[in-house]
């Protein structure tokens, strides 16, 4: 579904993606984990061309998105959660979840946004910046899922968020994958989370791949010793 071959980003003389090349295969999910600042969040918004490549490819179901704008990727069927969520404070739930829908021909919120996410129901009238740091991340998910993407992106999805809520999006993810025709891509901090999600794994050091392979090899291959501060 994805292929990325050679990306190469740079800060000014700072070279944040070293040569970056992997694939992702529709109905998987892929995690990307590192320490803080190798360029994990640069990787995705990338891909989703809010930040410009200096060398490589991108092709996403065959069409090269290398140069496209970030609309039109998402038009493709990529979906984006960034970092903090970036929900709008002053809109209710439901309001924010009608975003999703801009440039969908229905005007409806699909009731699998709400059973998957029965919170954003009970909570659907309430303003966003009023709903707990969790409540949040899962209206951003809703919300994003709304644009029927094939590719969803998540960065960061566990950030500052209680144990209970974090099983519910474990929970969704895992659903989503096992569809089968959505792919993840899920930037992750929190090991144990990620390590439960991966079809295949990607660790990355100083803007470079340093190691990946299969989910299920991550105890074996030392991933959880590659984090270590």
């Amino acid at each position: 579904m994805l292929r990325v071959e050679g990306l190469n980003h740079y800060y000014g003389g700072s070279h944040t993606l070293n040569d970056i090349s992997f694939e992702i295969a529709a109905g998987s999910c892929t995690t990307v984990l590192g320490r803080n600042g190798v360029g994990k969040s640069t990787l995705l918004k990338a891909l989703m061309g809010v930040e410009r490549i200096r060398s490589g490819t991108i092709t996403f179901e065959g069409h090269d998105i290398t140069h496209a704008a970030p609309h039109a990727r998402a038009r493709l069927g990529i979906g984006y959660v960034p970092q903090g969520r970036e929900i709008f404070p002053r809109l209710t739930v439901e309001e924010n979840l009608f975003t999703g829908l801009a440039g969908q021909k229905t005007r409806e919120i699909t009731p699998d946004i709400y059973k998957m996410f029965p919170v954003l129901k009970e909570m659907r009238r309430r303003r966003g910046g009023d709903l707990s740091g969790g409540q949040q991340q899962q209206l951003a998910i809703g919300r994003a899922l709304l644009t029927k993407p094939k590719l969803l992106i998540l960065d960061e999805p566990t950030e500052g968020i209680q144990p209970s809520i974090i099983k519910d999006i474990e929970r969704v993810i895992h659903a989503l994958a096992k569809r089968g025709d959505v792919a993840i891509l899920l930037v992750e901090q929190y090991y144990d989370f990620a390590r439960l999600l991966a079809d295949q794994y990607i660790v990355m050091q100083r803007g470079a791949i340093l190691k990946s392979g299969r989910g299920a090899d991550m105890d074996k291959d030392g991933v959880r010793g590659l984090l270590a501060v």
